[in-house]
Formats: structure tokens, C-alpha cells, sequence
């Protein structure tokens, strides 16, 4: 939140989950502070989505306050689970269990611990009616072993969508002047497009454009992505553009 930490666990993440079907429709970004993370989560359960993902504050330390929150959040108790408690017990060995290592093996009443392969704290799993509520460490390698754990073994609601993405950029075009284009291709395939500006639009026009999409026919959506993606580049060479 002061700017010290740039958030790359949120880009892996929605990307992760979208590359496997999933929408991924709001990111938030709250201090560590039980109250702010507390409103977030309870906001965000209001929606119902599918998966709800945290990142950070599952460590030893005493800002770490994810499982306190979302205890919180959804009235639960606090426990120390015996399976976090073997899986931390298995990475210190012969060393003690303190009380502030202990602390990462209590959770939320009635939580999962997905194993941290990278790391000491497990991740939190928890079924919320229908949303499957996953707390990842913040540390980026032990994110993505938790979250690949949990997607592994864990995760009850899968997408039955497939999704796929290409890209490519253009040179001499400006953004402003392909964007009628776009609009057009929008509805005419029923994708997302995204022209991403790479240089400047009145004197060195540069363009990453991104093509994505989902759906449950996976030979059906490769073809659509391959005629829109076709078809923008030869407007883009038609204009002038030089394609790479």
C-alpha cells in the first residue's frame, strides 16, 4: 500500500486462473489491518464468486492477520489444526515449535491447510456455500506453490471453459485510429481485444495487441481467435502498420 512492494503476486495469480477458464473480475489491494481485510473479504463473498484468493499475512510474524481475519469475517473461531500443525512440524525438523511458529497452525475453524512446498506456512483453504476461499502466503514462490497445490487437489469449481490468448504488435498505427477497428472485430467475434500502447501515439506509434477468449469447444475458439487475429492484421498492414 506505500508503494515499497510491487504487487506481482496479483498478475500471476489472475493470470493463472484465467488461463485455466476462470473470469477474474476485481482485484483489491487492502493494508494489514484486521479490519480492512475483514471488509474485503466479506464484500467480495457478497458476490458470490466461485474463488476468492488472498495473497500475504500468513507468516509468524505479528502483522501477519489473514487467519485472523478471515476468522473474523466469516465468525468462526480460531483452532490450531493438527495436519498445519504436522505440516509445519515436518519443515523445522528437530528444531522447537514456538508459540510464533506455532501461530502459522491456527486457523479458522473448520479450514483446509494446502501444503507449502516452497515454504513453512500452509495455505488456508475454506468452503463458503458455494465459493471455494483460498489464503496463499505472500512470499511470490510460496504463492505459487499453494496455489498450484490447490488447484491440483483441492479446487471444486472448475470452469468448463477453455481459454486461450495471442498477441502480436504493430508499428506506425496509432491507437486512436485502430480503435473503430477493434470495436468492430469486438462484435463481430465475440472476443476481447486490447491494443496496449508501447511507444508514443503521435510520433512513434507502437501496439502490443491481445486477442483472448473462452469457450467450452476448444477447436471452435482457436478458429475464432485465428480469423479475428488474421483479419486485424491485415486491416493493421492495410493502414500502413508494419506487423511483427
Amino acid at each position: 500500500m506505500n508503494g515499497h512492494t510491487t504487487n506481482t503476486n496479483a498478475t500471476h495469480i489472475a493470470r493463472r486462473l484465467t488461463s485455466i477458464g476462470f473470469t477474474v473480475k476485481r482485484i483489491v489491494t487492502v493494508m494489514d489491518e484486521i479490519g480492512e481485510i475483514v471488509q474485503a473479504i466479506r464484500e467480495s463473498l457478497e458476490r458470490s464468486p466461485a474463488l476468492l484468493v488472498t495473497s500475504g499475512g500468513l507468516g509468524p510474524t505479528y502483522d501477519d492477520k489473514t487467519a485472523e481475519a478471515l476468522a473474523v469475517a466469516l465468525g468462526r473461531r480460531l483452532v490450531e489444526s493438527e495436519e498445519a500443525l504436522r505440516q509445519i512440524q515436518s519443515k523445522y525438523g528437530a528444531l522447537e515449535l514456538t508459540p510464533v511458529r506455532r501461530k502459522m497452525a491456527t486457523l479458522p475453524e473448520g479450514a483446509i491447510p494446502i501444503p507449502n512446498n516452497s515454504g513453512v506456512a500452509p495455505g488456508i483453504y475454506i468452503q463458503v456455500g458455494g465459493t471455494d476461499l483460498l489464503a496463499t502466503p505472500g512470499v511470490p514462490r510460496e504463492m505459487e506453490s499453494v496455489l498450484e497445490n490447490f488447484l491440483l487437489s483441492f479446487l471444486r469449481n472448475k470452469p468448463a471453459l477453455f481459454y486461450e490468448e495471442r498477441s502480436f504488435k504493430v508499428r506506425g498505427i496509432m491507437e486512436s485510429v485502430l480503435a473503430p477497428h477493434v470495436t468492430s472485430l469486438v462484435k463481430k467475434y465475440n472476443l476481447y481485444i486490447k491494443t496496449h500502447p508501447r511507444g508514443r501515439e503521435l510520433n512513434e506509434p507502437y501496439l502490443e495487441v491481445q486477442i483472448a477468449g473462452s469457450s467450452k469447444d476448444k477447436g471452435e475458439l482457436s478458429a475464432r481467435l485465428a480469423s479475428c487475429e488474421a483479419e486485424l492484421r491485415d486491416i493493421c498492414v492495410g493502414m500502413g502498420g508494419i506487423v511483427e
